[in-house]
């Protein structure tokens, strides 16, 4: 009997140990859609995020730039990290996660405008949708990323936690927020960067998710 994971139709069913590639597509793309409504959220209340996103952030408020295309090319030196430590296909992964959801993040205010937004509200909401999408991404071998390829290493690596090594290198990101940013702005990011991580660390766990 043929093996149908190596034909056309095997290619998009699932199995109990694999996302079938249709899985895979609708995985990244939701998860980048959810990352960058998040983004969105958060730009609408000018705070700021740990990771590259964090330093996106901050170039856009110190130099105007776009953060899809600051987001964007902070991450291409991210790329040869995890095709040397995970492997072509979450390099891959990643890369379409990244490109999708700076797209997004260029398209989506143009779109969605939120007329006012309380920072607080949108560090809750917005650290929510992204540590929701991210989530996704992780669960279909993807990230959005620079700090997350090294989170995952490390957790694949060493069995620690994704969301906290995140947590951990989103402090230094944060600390250099005093640059742009007041304390009350700063306050909400960290509550944000909070968020975001504890989803992680709180869902993903690799001894209670293992399809791939």
């Amino acid at each position: 009997m043929a093996d149908p994971s190596r034909s056309p139709i095997g290619l998009w069913a699932s199995s109990s140990e694999r996302h079938s590639l249709l899985e895979d597509i609708q995985g990244i793309v939701a998860g980048s859609m959810l990352a960058a409504l998040g983004v969105v959220m958060l730009q609408a209340a000018s705070l700021l995020i740990g990771g590259t996103a964090g330093l996106g952030f901050l170039t856009r408020y110190a130099t105007g730039l776009s953060f899809g295309v600051v987001f964007f090319c902070i991450n291409l030196p991210f790329y040869w990290i995890a095709y040397r430590r995970l492997g072509l296909l979450f390099t891959v992964k990643t890369f379409a996660a990244v490109a999708i959801t700076s797209v997004l993040t260029e398209i989506l205010p143009q779109l969605v405008v939120f007329a006012r937004m309380e920072a607080v509200t949108a560090a809750l909401f917005g650290g929510l949708l992204l540590g929701c999408g991210m989530l996704v991404l992780f669960r279909h071998r993807a990230s959005l990323g620079g700090f997350g390829i090294l989170a995952l290493y490390l957790q694949d690596r060493f069995g620690w936690r994704a969301g906290f090594v995140q947590l951990g290198l989103d402090c230094v990101v944060l600390a250099l927020s005093f640059l742009v940013a007041d304390p009350f702005v700063i306050a909400c990011s960290v509550v944000a960067a909070l968020t975001l991580n504890l989803t992680l660390a709180i869902n993903h766990r690799t001894d209670r998710y293992i399809v791939r």
